[in-house]
């Protein structure tokens, strides 16, 4: 994992474009602490620069930036195939003088040019230049697990990994998005699709190629969920299980692949515990530590008698537990938002953020993680509304009670709570994704941006077989996992760490999509074809727990009314963007003791110490 920058501006000599390279890459040294190096072209004003955090092929060979013949490549991910590429590329008389999977990436492009990507399982930002051609060609994974940003004006055309070298641009201004400001208060999303916190810099979409040449820009979407992929839905249960988990073990399996330790996040969720358990079970011999943050006191997540279930049942898992202080909190708050890069949204990141920060302190370099899963196999509770939806929508209302009823008994619903249920999964029935947010963004909190709610800032296009799994597209690619990613990025990026996250491998994804609802959501059950497939190897008591914690933090009522208050300290001329009105009516309301709307106070004052940095 690595941090990288590059620039062609043709206003700038060597020498200033030099300096300029040094101060974006000091700016995310925290990227890539191994190794920082830059390159400029003889005959063209580019410039690029890499910071190396050092995973596979830990030589000086393997430094960036790399050359390959008439090409130069800087990079930052993994292609965890990169064997079995490097393997088809010496079948065709390709030699290769390191171990990475850096210099199999320049060959690929070599020989199947932009169309290597379609070879590549793994995670990825690069930019490659031609020397001959005068080009410069940037791809971004399919899930846009690796950001790359980029500000284009003419020829002058500046990209890096974070928002801050760009910031360092002279092509940067700080005029802030506002229709990016308004989705994340009504939505909590962290960027939509090109677009970023700030009006100047666009985010290049996953699944995404971009070129670069005579000052133009074009970007092609390489990628994306077939759903007139051939079906698997007829297969039998016993099929669908086997080759899910093979799938899974395969991704594991390359995942795995480092020349430094590798250790995981592990939660009480089925997701973390099942790569803790492959863990285990594929690699019995390899100590792998695990890290925990945990809270205590009254009401709080104590999540740690299930992260025990599964490291007792694996003798090779080393457990590291924390909880946070108040004190922590006080001294990491800063830090944790600076690398944020945007307002956040919610308090859970902080949680992630410790979890890195022990990872750290245990000098741990790649971590695995379990995101990715909750989004494409029906995790979270909200997902019953669109199978039910579906349902009614199909005329199948024997099938739409019957799960009803087992959702209800699995989840120890009350009446009301039963009717409200049936009352959303009969909107979603009639009501597409577009619609259903368009609702929520209106509705959901009291609306604050200056911006007219009627105008939506966002447009979901219609994808999917099945009324389940257009929602389950939306979640991976627009409205929730960019953001979740986002943090993943930041979090472990703040302390040098590579964090991978397998069940994105896109052979999985895939697969999900060509089952049936029921092989995801049964008997009440989220998750289930993973559960089933995991069975053999997870604990009991995790196969078992059907409750979706997700990343619970006391941060939006206990942190912001006790070692966060200050944050509520607001100057208000700095929220011209919003109703300031009914932002004051909205504070007054939650120093009063109503926690009704915690989570837009939070926002709120998380943009407004984005705000008082940009």
């Amino acid at each position: 994992m690595c941090g990288i920058a590059g620039f062609n501006d043709p206003q700038l000599n060597k020498e200033n474009a030099l300096h300029l390279m040094q101060k974006m890459l000091k700016s995310t040294q925290h990227r890539g602490p191994d190794n920082t190096s830059q390159w400029r072209g003889e005959n063209a004003p580019l410039v690029l620069g890499h910071n190396r955090l050092s995973i596979i092929d830990l030589t000086d060979e393997a430094n960036q930036p790399m050359p390959y013949q008439d090409l130069m490549l800087i990079f930052n991910g993994e292609i965890y195939n990169y064997i079995e590429v490097r393997a088809k590329l010496q079948k065709e008389g390709y030699q290769f003088h390191t171990a990475s999977d850096t210099e199999v990436l320049l060959a690929a492009y070599k020989h199947w040019g932009s169309n290597c990507v379609q070879y590549f399982m793994g995670m990825w930002a690069f930019a490659i230049w031609d020397k001959t051609k005068k080009e410069l060609f940037c791809s971004r994974d399919r899930f846009g697990i690796k950001p790359l940003y980029y500000i284009h004006q003419g020829d002058r055309f500046y990209f890096a990994s974070e928002y801050k070298p760009l910031k360092l641009s002279p092509l940067f201004t700080n005029t802030p998005n506002l229709q990016q400001i308004s989705r994340g208060l009504q939505l909590g999303w962290v960027h939509y699709q090109n677009e970023t916190y700030f009006k100047v810099i666009q985010s290049l979409p996953a699944a995404s190629n971009l070129l670069f040449k005579n000052g133009q820009v074009h970007i092609q979407k390489y990628w994306d969920v077939d759903f007139n992929a051939p079906s698997n839905a007829t297969k039998s249960w016993e099929e669908k299980t086997h080759d899910f988990y093979e799938l899974f073990k395969r991704s594991m399996q390359q995942h795995m692949r480092s020349d430094v330790e590798v250790g995981g996040c592990l939660s009480g969720g089925i997701d973390s515990s099942a790569i803790a358990s492959a863990v285990g079970t594929f690699f019995p011999d390899t100590k792998f530590k695990t890290f925990t943050i945990y809270y205590d006191g009254k009401n709080e997540v104590d999540e740690r008698p299930f992260a025990e279930a599964v490291t007792n049942k694996y003798p090779n898992l080393i457990p590291n537990y924390h909880s946070p202080t108040n004190t922590d909190l006080q001294e990491s708050i800063a830090r944790c938002f600076y690398h944020m890069d945007v307002p956040l949204p919610g308090s859970s990141p902080v949680s992630q953020y410790f979890v890195m920060q022990l990872a750290g302190k245990h000098n741990m370099k790649v971590l695995i993680d379990g995101q990715g899963s909750d989004e494409y196999l029906a995790g979270y509770m909200h997902g019953f509304y669109r199978l039910f939806g579906g349902l009614l929508k199909q005329v199948k209302f024997i099938q739409m009670i019957s799960g009803l009823n087992q959702h209800k008994k699995m989840q120890g619903f009350s009446l009301k709570k039963t009717v409200d249920l049936g009352l959303k999964s009969s909107l979603t029935s009639v009501m597409n994704e577009q619609a259903l947010y368009k609702l929520e963004y209106q509705k959901f909190y009291p609306y604050m941006s200056i911006l007219p709610a009627e105008q939506i800032p966002f447009q979901l296009a219609d994808k999917g077989n099945s009324r389940l799994d257009k929602f389950l597209y939306q979640l991976l690619f627009n409205t929730l996992l960019p953001s979740l990613l986002h943090y993943e990025d930041r979090n472990s990026m703040a302390f040098s760490i590579e964090s991978r996250v397998p069940f994105l491998d896109h052979r999985l994804v895939e697969y999900a999509f060509t089952l049936k609802d029921d092989d995801k959501i049964n008997k009440g059950i989220t998750k289930y074809i993973l559960r089933q497939s995991m069975q053999s190897i997870l604990p009991k008591a995790i196969v078992e727990r059907t409750d979706k914690k997700g990343f619970v933090t006391p941060g939006e009522v206990k942190w912001l009314r006790g070692p966060l208050k200050h944050l509520l300290d607001f100057d208000y001329s700095l929220l011209a963007m919003l109703d300031r009105k009914k932002v004051k009516v909205l504070m007054a309301d939650y120093h009063n003791g109503n926690n009704k709307n915690s989570m837009l106070v939070w926002r709120l004052a998380t943009l407004h110490w984005w705000l008082k940095r940009v």
